[in-house]
């Protein structure tokens, strides 16, 4: 049996490892608290572990170039001990991004989003049965038409998706650009709200609900291991129940690695004008 210290010593030379390569000075002794510090805020684009590369110029470039875990290297047929914990870490976050619950005391109490629910009872039908996140009852619709009115020109909102923490993160920063935009365009648009437990086609009920002639959704997306905060909005010009994904159009990555939530939102807004101007949306509109 290995003895407390000898663990003791074991973890913190794999710590000591990681946070070298961060380009942070190894920690002596583990905290007094007993917390281990976040494995995920080691910078992976600067982490080579590839001992003695042949070219370290052109490794160093690929890792900037892609998320992907190259350069991790091995130890005999397994994973370095640092390379697993960042991928089990990783893994991690991506579950916690699906099945977590949206925060009562967050987004929706920043932009004061209504909750309008789908036919999905809980977070387990919602992930079982996805028909049910396209669809609302009689008098969720009604409270859909409370929020927006009839026949808004354009209506926005937010739903969970696959990922809580994308919507979280990114959901905010999005809108605002996005109410800029329009605004600067005289485009004026509903109040949002937010949809639990929604799909993407939960906009074709939306906007039939509704009348609204360009609906856009910000929606989390299924979480991979590069990002568990990469949400997408899809826009559609008068949107029905039953219509082609054609009709959609997408704007995806927005995360703070990829379109920044920002700029993602500035496009959307440019994207909406075009949308009501031309009339049409997915790939029946040139970009």
């Amino acid at each position: 049996m290995i003895a407390e210290a000898d663990i003791k010593k074991i973890v913190e030379q794999v710590l000591g490892e990681v946070t070298n390569h961060a380009g942070a000075s190894a920690p002596k002794v583990l905290p007094d608290d007993g917390c281990l510090p976040d494995i995920t805020r080691a910078d992976t684009e600067n982490l080579v572990s590839v001992p003695n590369p042949a070219n370290p110029g052109v490794l160093a470039e690929m890792k900037k170039a892609t998320p992907a875990r190259i350069g991790v290297w091995r130890a005999g047929p397994k994973y370095r001990t640092k390379t697993l914990l960042r991928f089990r870490a990783d893994h991690a976050a991506a579950m916690d991004a699906v099945f977590s619950e949206m925060s009562e005391d967050g987004l929706l109490k920043r932009m004061n989003l209504k909750v309008i629910q789908t036919l999905c009872a809980d977070k387990d039908s919602f992930l079982t049965c996805p028909d049910l996140g396209r669809q609302f009852s009689d008098e969720a619709k009604a409270e859909i038409r409370e929020i927006t009115g009839t026949n808004p020109r354009v209506l926005i909102y937010v739903t969970d998706g696959l990922s809580t923490t994308a919507v979280e993160t990114c959901a905010e920063d999005t809108y605002k650009a996005i109410a800029q935009g329009l605004d600067h365009r005289g485009i004026k648009s509903a109040p949002p709200f937010f949809v639990k437990y929604g799909r993407v086609p939960s906009q074709d009920a939306v906007g039939e609900a509704t009348g609204a002639e360009v609906v856009a959704t910000l929606i989390g997306e299924r979480p991979g291991l590069v990002t568990a905060e990469s949400m997408s909005a899809y826009i559609s010009y008068k949107p029905a129940v039953g219509m082609p994904e054609a009709r959609r159009t997408v704007v995806s990555n927005i995360h703070r690695g990829g379109t920044s939530p920002v700029e993602a939102g500035a496009y959307i807004a440019e994207i909406i004008g075009l949308m009501l101007e031309k009339r049409a949306s997915g790939l029946e509109l040139k970009l």
